[in-house]
């Protein structure tokens, strides 16, 4: 017996108002492997009214108690390990080497490292004769994508019970059986009931429903720009705060300092991970232009070493994409790239040879793309990389900012101090020098177009409290 066509509401599995269910698609087979309840918004009311109950004591939780709850959800999280991965790899077609490796094991990561942040985060301190209180913001609606479910749930969920706020989750409605298990290591972990509550269902039915809800304090949403325009203008009629993470176009400046041959294989790399399927992925590598053919070379000769295939093979590195409609996206975006001129080095257009049962997407680099062609300002979402070539410094920098996104960039140099001068004049949220390990201790989030706010550790800790000011604290 499984959970996946009940929520999580109140400390129980229940099911739905009226029922309604969907089904979840396995990318690699193109056929349904299961099926979940759609919420609407009954259910929302039902799972808001259950986080603002819980509020009342929950709010009061010492800090203590809420480390003590964050363990233990680390310890259910370990033990059902396996269980997620293998619900990721069906969900979303990633590679389960991979699922296990780097999706599962980023909710392990944000677990791990909001329990070391909140261990030295404190809450409260004087300031001159003023106490200033740091309090949970209140019921927070957290509203995740399918790309990287657990990095996505985890780096909400975590915070969110450290700040003593309670919440309301909606998985993605594509990849939302991870979400289901999800829900069952926080009943594991004892979650006192109310605090922590899950509903199924689609961005318009339910999450729009949670982002405009009276008694919903915060939305804390994780997707495309555009859907993030309407979750903001949803909150705005109720004043709640809205924390965003958003799309991105993400520049690589490779300096003429790198390793030109290391630096463009690790920028493919880079990109292709989770089958492109990354909101910072490097999508958009520049390199100098007098090296811009020598470039093209190491690409091609570094996307056509990925193995695109069966997910359950330990040895495949890209999966599928992971739906038609962002399969027929994708092609859409390449023939567009062909069209507008770019060149084509290796990929293209269909689906790998021999792969025709799957929404499996050729590895694809462009070269001599400039950066008004579509392909070098749209977020594709896939396995796709645009070489830009620039001719100084100035103009790669130029370019890299030049995008309405400012989520993610990359600088490749032989010289840390010279990569430190360029991360310096780049407008986005995080940069990444010399393609270093990922640190979920360091804040992410946008600068633009790429939402506002920051997750990870006490950066997102920060996010889910208010700040009071008690005046005359001292006499």
């Amino acid at each position: 017996m499984t959970n996946n066509l009940k929520f999580f509401i109140d400390g129980a599995w229940v099911d739905p108002i009226a029922p309604k269910t969907l089904a979840v698609i396995n990318p690699a087979t193109e056929e349904a492997f299961t099926s979940i309840s759609i919420g609407a918004a009954g259910d929302v009311d039902r799972a808001v009214a259950a986080a603002k109950a819980a509020f009342e004591t929950f709010s009061l939780t010492t800090k203590d108690e809420r480390l003590a709850l964050l363990k233990r959800i680390l310890e259910a999280y370990n033990e059902r390990y396996e269980d997620i991965a293998q619900a990721v790899s069906r969900e979303m077609g990633a590679p389960v080497a991979f699922a296990r490796s780097s999706q599962v094991a980023a909710g392990r990561g944000h677990l791990e490292a909001t329990i070391k942040a909140f261990e030295d985060f404190e809450l409260e301190k004087p300031r001159g004769k003023a106490m200033i209180v740091r309090e949970p913001v209140g019921v927070c609606a957290l509203i995740t994508p399918w790309n990287w479910p657990l990095n996505q749930i985890v780096c909400k969920v975590a915070p969110a019970i450290a700040a003593g706020c309670t919440m309301v989750l909606k998985p993605s409605e594509i990849a939302p059986i991870s979400g289901v298990i999800f829900s069952e290591v926080m009943e594991a972990a004892g979650t006192p009931k109310g605090v922590y509550n899950m509903v199924q269902g689609t961005g318009p039915d339910v999450g729009q429903i949670m982002a405009g809800h009276k008694d919903v304090d915060m939305v804390s949403f994780t997707g495309s720009t555009r859907a993030g325009i309407i979750v903001a203008k949803t909150a705005a009629d109720t004043v709640k705060r809205v924390a965003q993470e958003l799309g991105g176009k993400s520049p690589n400046i490779i300096l003429p300092d790198a390793d030109l041959e290391a630096a463009v294989r690790g920028g493919v790399a880079s990109c292709f991970e989770n089958t492109g399927q990354s909101c910072d992925a490097p999508t958009r590598m520049l390199v100098p232009a007098d090296r811009h053919d020598e470039a093209l070379g190491y690409a091609k000769a570094a996307a056509e070493s990925h193995v695109t295939g069966d997910p359950n093979s330990e040895t495949t590195v890209l999966g599928p994409v992971v739906s038609k409609q962002q399969y027929e996206k994708i092609q859409r975006l390449i023939e567009t790239g062909i069209a507008e001129g770019a060149t084509l080095v290796t990929g293209g257009p269909g689906k790998p040879e021999g792969l025709e049962r799957g929404y499996y997407v050729r590895p694809t680099v462009f070269g001599n793309v400039k950066n008004d062609m579509t392909i070098a300002r749209e977020e594709i979402f896939g396995p796709v990389l645009s070489i830009l070539p620039y001719a100084d410094e100035d103009e790669a920098v130029a370019i890299a900012n030049d995008t309405v996104y400012g989520l993610g960039a990359y600088v490749q140099s032989g010289n840390i101090e010279h990569a430190r001068v360029i991360a310096r004049r780049i407008r986005a949220g995080s940069v990444y020098l010399n393609y270093p390990d990922w640190d979920p201790m360091g804040p992410f989030g946008g600068y633009k177009q790429s939402g506002n706010g920051r997750e990870y550790a006490d950066w997102a800790i920060d996010d889910f409290l208010e700040i009071k000011g008690i005046v005359g604290w001292q006499p």
